[in-house]
């Protein structure tokens, strides 16, 4: 089996959702899927700790020029470590740099 999920229980609690995307996930595992999860909750980045191997996180870089958010498309192992959001809300004057 093959899966593909966007933005897995968005919606539910934060909570609830790691513990059943957690479930989830090592279901299909377990059962030979593979497949691809996409989302921006920073919390789910710690499935792959429990799945000895079977699971690894990528992410594409971004960067904000001339107020646009701007991708590369190129797949990095790991987890992002930048925050477009912020970047976005301080350059429409939500937020203070």
């Amino acid at each position: 089996m093959l899966f593909l999920l966007d933005e897995l229980l968005s919606g539910t609690n934060s909570h609830d959702r790691l513990q059943g995307s957690e479930l989830l996930v090592r279901t299909f595992v377990e059962h030979g899927a593979i497949g691809l999860i996409t989302t921006h909750d920073l919390a789910l980045a710690r499935i792959p700790e429990t799945l000895n191997g079977a699971a690894r996180n990528f992410h594409f870089e971004d960067r904000l020029e001339d107020g646009k958010l701007l991708f590369d498309f190129k797949l990095r192992e790991g987890v992002v470590e930048t925050s477009n959001a912020i970047l976005l809300m301080q350059s429409i004057g939500l937020l203070k740099p």
